[in-house]
């Protein structure tokens, strides 16, 4: 019966610990691209910690791949 219990335990912490790190921070934002110039504003969806700073770095990261610049980050808030 002590076996179940932890095996049970287990697989509920292993569960929750997964669910926890799938969460993502969904960032609202302004971007732009050079020659021509392009405005863009969108919302994008990045892992991790959702302060404003790791977003924002990790936004500007992805973007940046697009070969956009991260003008503004308008909001941060966790999905």
């Amino acid at each position: 019966m002590k076996q179940i219990s932890r095996i049970t335990l287990l697989a509920l912490g292993l569960a929750l610990a997964a669910g926890g790190a799938q969460a993502a921070c969904v960032v609202e934002y302004k971007a732009k691209r050079d020659n021509p110039l392009e405005l863009f504003y969108g919302t994008a969806q990045v892992g991790g910690d959702c302060s404003v700073g790791d977003a924002t770095d990790r936004l500007r990261k992805k973007l940046g791949q697009e070969g956009l610049t991260l003008l503004k980050v308008l909001s941060v808030t966790k999905n």
